[in-house]
């Protein structure tokens, strides 16, 4: 299936990658260069290492599997009000945080309440990264490889696995940022391409959005089984806030930044990019409806089978870079993020906490490659039917921990004199309260479950508040040397970024 144009196209592109982000990251010899870039990343790195971190196949496949099935455009949602997310955590969260000097979100914890704060977040995060997201991100890679070019599911997940864990062990969050610059591009460069041979076989936007009229709608009824308006509105908010605001694989990125401006320029880039989301990946899988809906084995082999049906040989080779490229980005994002909080929250604060910058990085090293192993023994497992496709198999495991830690987040920030029982309990009862509601009321749709179970910790927190209140707000650490003056244009390019989205739902309500 491919000849050895694309053969080629695929391997020069690679070490350009390769090459290009090992060199520009082999000079990181502290801990603070090897997880942060030496704080020095600009705003384009920052913006397109965001944009790579999370546009990755379960988007291509799993977002795309959605808008061929009965969501339809409406699944767009959850990129389009990320956008807006991730935009007022620019310019609410990433001052407090880069004021504070932290490497990871777990370390922000022990400065509000306590160290057990810190370990409990850093694990249950490590957890969810090595056994849900890892996971997701190298069986979606595989299958959509196996699908489109007959690369063995197994063979396919190995090797993006690898060239991943090259990237992050050589140069760290700096070769990551770099190799990122790349895959973004080649990610949006091949969606692009994606959606013009689909609009073309289609016979033009015309005849595209003549047959799908009746799925060309942002908000569906509450009875919706698998994405409700009752759930976007209610209960969306939470996994988006705890994504593009205390995930570490975003966060870090803009924790590297070279001062606010730039961070907040890097992720009001990334958010204005994410609008390309629906056109690259959403429109597509919907087009895979349109033109193979009746040969479709699952919605999940919309995008291959676009892809395998639509793009000619000579520029397969193009497409199977930026697929593989997708992957690639996320999982080495994610490797490093990882890493980070192993080593940072875990092994240097309750394992050896006098261990050198080069004893550090060591350890982020081994812990990437033994991450990748076991993301890699787990992957194949995610075929079996019972996990209802990987986008929801991420959204629905991931409630487990989100709505814990946006409540320990925000009663922190909001309410000073909340003491750090209330922050350990809001981390260890959202698992619990999750599971019982995941257990009593499956019917329920999984965002409502996250609304519940963050109300049912939020609460708890106020009440240990009223009963236990600290003396006084805990003091934070400051770092005095980076310069926290806000970006003017960041504020104006995210606020155009909030007006288009507001449009984008006015236009298809």
């Amino acid at each position: 299936m491919l000849n050895w144009l694309d053969i080629g196209v695929v391997v020069a592109f690679y070490l350009l990658v390769v090459g290009v982000s090992l060199y520009k990251g082999r000079r990181g010899t502290s801990s603070e260069d090897y997880f942060l870039a030496g704080r020095g990343l600009p705003w384009p790195l920052i913006g397109l290492s965001i944009v790579a971190a999370n546009i990755s196949t379960e988007q291509f496949v799993g977002m795309a599997g959605q808008a061929a099935g009965s969501v339809g455009l409406a699944v767009s949602a959850w990129q389009l009000t990320g956008s807006v997310g991730i935009v007022i955590v620019a310019f609410t969260l990433l001052p407090r945080f880069l004021r504070a000097g932290i490497y990871t979100m777990p370390e922000y914890l022990e400065y509000r309440y306590n160290p057990l704060a810190r370990t409990i977040m850093a694990l249950f995060t490590m957890i969810i990264y090595v056994t849900v997201t890892m996971t997701a991100v190298l069986y979606s890679g595989g299958l959509t490889l196996a699908t489109i070019f007959g690369i063995p599911l197994g063979t396919g997940v190995l090797a993006l696995g690898f060239i991943a864990a090259l990237l992050a062990t050589g140069g760290g969050l700096k070769s990551v940022a770099w190799a990122d610059f790349f895959l973004g591009t080649a990610l949006l460069l091949g969606g692009g391409l994606t959606l013009f041979l689909g609009l073309r076989a289609v016979g033009g936007i015309d005849a595209f959005m003549a047959h799908n009229a009746d799925r060309m709608h942002i908000v569906l009824p509450a009875s919706h089984p698998l994405l409700p308006w009752t759930g976007v509105v209610l209960g969306m908010w939470i996994p988006i806030l705890y994504y593009t605001g205390l995930n570490q694989d975003i966060a870090q990125r803009s924790l590297a930044a070279r001062s606010l401006g730039q961070g907040q320029l890097g992720i009001v880039f990334a958010a204005a990019l994410w609008l390309l989301v629906p056109f690259v990946i959403v429109v597509p899988g919907m087009i895979s409806h349109q033109l193979y809906g009746a040969e479709l084995a699952t919605p999940d082999a919309a995008y291959p089978t676009l892809i395998r049906r639509l793009v000619p040989i000579g520029l397969r080779g193009v497409m199977l870079a930026s697929i593989a490229g997708a992957v690639i980005g996320a999982l080495a994002s994610l490797l490093n993020s990882t890493a980070t909080i192993f080593t940072m929250d875990l092994y240097k604060r309750t394992v050896r906490p006098t261990a050198s910058p080069e004893r550090l990085v060591a350890i982020g090293r081994l812990a990437t490659v033994v991450f990748v192993v076991i993301a890699c023994t787990l992957a194949p497992m995610l075929a079996s039917p019972r996990f209802q496709g990987v986008f929801n198999f991420i959204q629905e495991f991931q409630g487990y921990i989100s709505p814990g830690i946006v409540a320990a987040f925000l009663i922190g920030i909001l309410v000073p004199r909340a003491p750090a029982a209330a922050g350990v309990t809001a981390l260890l009862g959202s698992a619990p309260v999750y599971g019982m509601l995941q257990w009593q009321l499956s019917g329920v749709h999984f965002l409502i479950r996250m609304l519940i179970t963050f109300v049912v910790v939020a609460v708890a927190m106020l009440l240990i508040t009223v009963m236990r209140p600290l003396a006084a707000p805990r003091t934070m650490p400051v770092q005095a040397d980076l310069d926290l003056h806000s970006s003017t244009l960041a504020k104006w390019l995210g606020a155009g970024v909030v007006v288009a989205v507001v449009t984008f739902f006015a236009v298809f309500w």
